[in-house]
């Protein structure tokens, strides 16, 4: 590991000029391209750099490793895809009228989307995570954050009467959130199977709304004798 010292007190703290943070940017997004390439153990410090634009030893003014690269690369890639289902599915807005089917598929039409389109780099990080306890933890803490707020929202689903009410709200969010992790993995990643996307989402629509089951009106309003 080179022992370069850092440059304008850029480490450990990070770049503080934008010429610096604009420099480290590129970095994270050279990475990312050679860990999809190469593959964790292929990947080259040299080769990040060079992709970079910057010099060898330029890179150890911003990142200690390629670990260490790789798990910040790791984390903000977690970040997005789990950020993005969350935020367009709906389910956290109190004053969404949207039907429920409509609601959980966008939310998995939306990590269905982000998975597919990073298939790449997921895959990687789903090998990483196994041997390595950073990774890991990181990725898990992630998850738990946003599986939470999937908690929260199956709650007040259940208090609006939309929801089974015997469900274990937080055993209920993380089955689920299991369910759509390992479904997009052997989707997209591992290949264990092939099918069109829009008929991957509605299968993923139905059983979140047939696991949970979700109603559009509470239980006792609509039709007479409904139950």
């Amino acid at each position: 590991m080179s022992t370069a010292a850092p440059v304008d007190g850029e480490r450990p703290s990070g770049p503080r000029s934008r010429k610096g943070a604009l420099t480290r940017a590129r970095l994270l997004d050279a990475a990312k391209e050679v860990f999809e390439r190469d593959g964790y153990l292929e990947a080259r410090v040299t080769d990040i750099a060079e992709r970079a634009g910057v010099s060898h030893g330029s890179f150890y003014h911003y990142f200690e490793s390629k670990e260490e690269i790789f798990r910040e690369v790791a984390e903000v890639q977690q970040e997005r895809l789990s950020a993005r289902s969350v935020a367009d599915s709906g389910l956290l807005d109190t004053l969404s009228h949207a039907p429920m089917r409509h609601r959980i598929r966008e939310s998995s039409r939306a990590y269905l989307e982000g998975y597919r389109d990073e298939a790449r780099i997921m895959g990687v990080i789903e090998q990483v995570s196994r041997y390595d306890d950073e990774v890991s933890a990181a990725r898990f803490a992630r998850e738990t954050h946003y599986t939470r707020q999937t908690e929260v929202a199956i709650e007040r689903l259940q208090q609006q009467g939309l929801a089974d009410p015997d469900l274990d709200p937080a055993l209920a969010a993380s089955a689920l959130s299991a369910m759509v992790t390992r479904f997009a993995e052997m989707w997209f990643v591992q290949h264990h199977f092939d099918c069109e996307f829009e008929a991957g989402v509605d299968q993923i629509t139905a059983l979140c709304m047939n696991a949970l089951q979700l109603r559009d009106k509470p239980r006792g309003t609509g039709r007479p004798g409904a139950p």
